[in-house]
């Protein structure tokens, strides 16, 4: 198993009138984060909030190519960003516990934070199809290049993950800086992750290895 230092390329935020960030998505031009009760697009060149989805968005957060998914409490949420209407939902499988969200491979990827799993759900029903185990709690879920990549948090200490997509077995470690919290994953599709910080209200961009 590799082991190394996160490399923190770029730090947004904190932005007004966010207390926290939680899930976190990229459409291929902006960074979308959740903050509650709002859904915030964020130009990556220079960290502006060019718009806001009045949606809860209480945790994870994903992106297919055409619509955004949220977590509000137990449900989530299909969300149209070009119209801000929410088209569709469908039970979160955690019933509230739920954290992390990714798009891949027409499936949603969802986190569980306190059970330590992460399930692959079919978008239109909620159904369980697969279920991966963690031996940490999962606070954001995302898809790369096929590698399946999991941020944890415990304590003082976060870290990102490349596990095994089979086994669930730890392939890659990358650990943050002591006290900087990751609480929603995604990547830009290239070199590098997106990760919410949690009550830091930030979003820091993160060197992806390799």
């Amino acid at each position: 198993m590799k082991r190394s230092s996160a490399e923190i390329i770029k730090e947004y935020g904190p932005f007004p009138g966010v207390e926290a960030v939680h899930g976190v998505t990229f459409d291929g031009q902006h960074i979308w984060f959740a903050s509650g009760e709002r859904l915030n697009a964020v130009d990556p060149a220079d960290g502006q909030v060019l718009r806001s989805i009045d949606v809860p968005a209480h945790a994870g957060t994903a992106f297919d190519g055409r619509h955004l998914y949220q977590i509000a409490e137990n449900r989530i949420q299909k969300v149209d960003p070009k119209t801000s209407q929410v088209l569709a939902t469908i039970p979160a499988p955690g019933g509230g516990g739920d954290s992390g969200l990714a798009w891949a491979e027409g499936s949603l990827w969802v986190g569980q934070y306190r059970d330590r799993k992460i399930h692959q759900i079919d978008p239109e029903n909620g159904t369980i199809l697969r279920t991966i185990e963690s031996n940490r709690f999962v606070t954001g879920v995302t898809w790369i290049d096929g590698e399946l990549w999991h941020a944890t948090w415990e304590g003082d200490e976060s870290e990102l993950r490349h596990v095994d997509p089979k086994t669930g077995k730890v392939l890659e470690r990358l650990e943050m800086p002591p006290g900087t919290m990751v609480s929603g994953l995604e990547s830009n599709g290239n070199d590098r992750f997106f990760c919410g910080g949690g009550g830091s209200g930030k979003v820091r961009a993160i060197r992806r290895p390799g």
